[in-house]
């Protein structure tokens, strides 16, 4: 660590931290690492409205990418700092600031290594917009905007607020759940409570809906996997002197094994028909696929864990995936992917606070830690070390 690459990652950290931006909004932090590019003359296209992708060439004849993603979230900021968020409501709660800063002090290294005629492969930088929401990931694949580069392999990082600073967890396949949206929609009849036998009433409906709902995980997924079949908002009615004519329902399915997503969304479709038998009350349920499990390719295991070492940091092979949803989970359609959670906890300066809470905040000098993690990784790759 050099005081120079100390005093670029707070400054750049800080600068995206107090200037957050919501998803597919990103425009300022867009403009940022644009004029960032530009200083140090490295090109670069916008497949999209906001987000960058940078490029150099190499020496080798291997394609490598590096993403960080750049959004935040609609979380009011209770960090008392001089770089707290300047907007209300709005706050880099999820540490997208941190990966987007070690991602540039990577790409600064890189192009002082292209200057010099040492760079040992070409190198894809994603700059990828809504990874919270709006699977900025699949979008950039749906827009081609990989189509022009060769990517063999695409690595990732997420700072993790559970785990001390200088630990890494990895985990081999599945690392994170795939994450679906459920909605239902339930459409009854109105009528006045001094006559309620005559309407349909979706309060009644509705709690049929939750009680089997509830049930799902309980007697209709194996018991030894991990998932979640969480209720999020629901209501029914609309004044309090009427039966309730309509009802609704949302919430979010966490699973990393297609056939248990398969198995849930069969028994919501059944609860779903048996509304109308039971209750003469119509009920749809629909569901917004999201993000699928993160897979990391064993063929990119080893090298990684080298990577790490020589990185200094301490790397911990995990037993099971994490329950939250990830949309790095894309880039696995376009080449072998691989993604590491780097630890940010620090108990003596009260860095303690998890990934979406309104305290969240580590320490830059672990962000250049992970800058040296993917320069590790560039110098290192070939076939050999990944096959």
């Amino acid at each position: 660590m050099t005081q120079s690459e100390l005093e670029f990652v707070t400054e750049h950290r800080r600068h995206l931290h107090q200037n957050p931006e919501l998803s597919l909004e990103e425009h300022e932090t867009t403009a940022h690492l644009i004029a960032f590019l530009e200083s140090i003359g490295v090109p670069y296209e916008r497949p999209l409205e906001t987000g960058v992708i940078a490029y150099l060439q190499g020496n080798g004849d291997h394609t490598v990418a590096f993403r960080a993603d750049i959004d935040a979230l609609p979380i009011q900021e209770e960090n008392e700092v001089a770089f707290k968020s300047s907007k209300a409501n709005v706050m880099h709660a999820c540490g997208h600031d941190g990966h987007t800063t070690a991602l540039m002090l990577f790409v600064r290294r890189c192009k002082a290594l292209y200057d010099e005629g040492k760079l040992p492969q070409n190198v894809v930088f994603i700059f990828q917009p809504a990874e919270e929401t709006g699977a900025g990931a699949n979008r950039l694949i749906k827009a081609g905007a990989f189509d022009n580069y060769p990517i063999e392999a695409v690595f990732g990082i997420h700072v993790m607020p559970f785990n001390d600073e200088g630990t890494v967890t990895i985990l081999n396949e599945e690392i994170t759940a795939s994450a679906t949206e459920y909605r239902f929609f339930l459409k009854g009849q109105s009528s006045h409570v001094a006559n309620k036998e005559q309407g349909k009433s979706c309060g009644e409906a509705l709690t049929h809906v939750l009680n089997q709902v509830g049930q799902i995980q309980q007697y209709h997924l194996n018991g030894l996997q991990r998932n979640i079949v969480h209720m999020g908002r629901f209501n029914a009615g609309e004044a309090i002197n009427t039966v309730p004519s309509n009802g609704y329902l949302e919430g979010t399915i966490r699973t990393y094994d297609t056939n248990d997503l398969q198995a849930v969304k069969d028994q919501m479709t059944k609860i779903a028909q048996s509304v109308q038998l039971l209750f003469g009350v119509n009920c749809e349920v629909k569901f917004e696929e999201g993000y699928p499990p993160t897979y990391n390719d064993p063929s990119l295991h080893d090298g990684v864990v080298r990577a790490l070492k020589a990185a200094d940091f301490n790397v911990v092979e995990m037993d099971k995936p994490y329950l939250f949803g990830e949309d790095f989970s894309f880039y696995s359609q376009i080449a072998p992917s691989y993604f590491a959670f780097v630890g940010i906890r620090n108990e003596a300066k009260d860095w303690v606070h998890g990934l979406h809470t309104p305290k969240l905040n580590f320490d830059e000098g672990q962000l250049i830690r992970i800058a040296d993690y993917y320069e590790n990784l560039l110098f290192q790759y070939n076939k050999e070390v990944t096959s």
